[in-house]
């Protein structure tokens, strides 16, 4: 049977922040031929910034980096709307989905030594974790072909906070809960919840396809996956501001407030988040320098070897302008193709995107005011990822 996406509902952690990147529905078209990408329009970034802020968002910070060297950084908005301070450039934030990027880097590491492989079924390392492991393989956790049932549909985890009552509960108690991975996992694979199609035979992402790689790579290597992301990639690459946060809700380090904002209420800071119910599929914290620099180690070839970095870009077709890879996105933008991943948690947006050869990077966090960002700023997220990689249109014309 032929790939096919299937389209669903993507609650909070599903990375809906992907900014309509890989959500272009319609035949796969050739990717444009890789032209070297025109120098970062550094005005047109800031004003970006300015517009998310106009259209809602509290705080927006960014960062360029080209060859190793930050060549931009900007931020706009307030980092608080109790005691209003401009926002640092430098400033910590819940990074969503760039998570899988990280989980999936150990993976591919764990792979290229040779202590499991993608094509094994993840029952050989984990029986019966999920009532189709025997069929599912590492691979199709790490690229979402697996057709497993993602835990963030399931009421009991996160209801829709479109519905007011929801909204409360969550704000109320459900931020504040901690929960396990093998509890989430056994909620994904409740009996209610029938598989999306047998493994390998679609696409649709499921974060709890992440908790599963969470929990390989603790069998295979006798350590939590927090303990091996921090031991082979960030004390490697000294990320220091980068941390995975367990169950603590703090948000470390300085960094612009979250809030809800909502007629006829007054601002809810909701900075502080148990993020456990994101675990390895999105609950890490990182800042805009740790993650253009991971990002130019990572497709520059610093963590994987040649054969692994193949595997790593080896991506599913999402339609004319996206695909998914092993815990990375691809987007075609107007010059080139870009990779990396977006993130989205309640009331914070990253994107995280580089060219193929570790040339240049662009991270950007913005804190939309909202549980999720609106369609218009998501444009501009766009927009920002056109001008940091092509120019802008300006340059483009040129």
């Amino acid at each position: 049977m032929p790939i096919q996406r299937v389209h669903g509902r993507l609650r909070s952690l599903a990375a809906a922040v992907a900014v309509t990147l890989a959500c272009s529905a319609g035949p796969a078209a050739a990717l444009p031929a890789q032209r070297t990408p025109a120098p970062a329009a550094t005005g047109s970034l800031q004003r970006h910034l300015g517009m998310l802020v106009s259209d809602g968002a509290t705080a927006a910070l960014g960062q360029v980096r080209e060859h190793g060297v930050a060549v931009w950084r900007g931020s706009a908005g307030t980092s608080s709307l109790v005691r209003p301070l401009p926002v640092r450039p430098d400033g910590s934030f819940r990074i969503g989905s760039v998570t899988k990027s990280f989980v999936a880097t150990v993976v591919l590491q764990l792979a290229e030594e040779g202590r499991l492989r993608l094509d094994d079924p993840i029952g050989r390392y984990l029986p019966g974790v999920v009532r189709d492991a025997d069929a599912v393989s590492v691979r199709q956790i790490l690229n979402h072909t697996s057709g497993v049932y993602d835990y963030t549909e399931d009421p009991r985890v996160l209801e829709d906070p479109a519905d007011p009552a929801a909204l409360e509960r969550w704000l109320s108690t459900g931020r504040w809960r901690t929960w396990s991975p093998t509890a989430l996992v056994a909620i994904a694979d409740d009996p209610g919840h029938a598989p999306y199609f047998p493994p390998g035979t679609g696409w649709r992402y499921s974060n709890t396809d992440y908790f599963l790689a969470g929990l390989l790579i603790q069998k295979v290597t006798g350590r939590t996956y927090a303990e091996e992301v921090a031991r082979r990639i960030l004390r490697p690459l000294r990320l220091t501001h980068t941390q995975v946060p367990g169950a603590s809700v703090r948000l470390p380090g300085p960094h612009a407030r979250a809030y809800l904002l909502r007629p006829r209420h007054k601002p809810m800071d909701i900075t502080e988040q148990n993020m456990s119910v994101a675990g390895p599929a999105g609950e890490m914290i990182s800042t805009a320098d740790d993650l253009t620099r991971f990002n130019a180690a990572l497709l520059g070839g610093r963590l994987l070897g040649p054969a692994q970095q193949r595997e790593l870009t080896t991506a599913v077709d999402l339609g004319p302008d996206g695909g998914y890879g092993l815990g990375l996105e691809r987007a075609r933008l107007s010059c080139t193709t870009v990779w990396g991943h977006g993130g989205g948690t309640y009331g914070s947006t990253t994107l995280s995107f580089g060219t193929p050869d570790g040339r240049r990077q662009l991270a950007v966090s913005f804190n939309p005011s909202g549980i999720f960002p609106t369609p218009s700023q998501n444009t501009t997220a766009h927009a920002l990822l056109e001008t940091a990689f092509c120019g802008g249109p300006d340059a483009r014309s040129r």
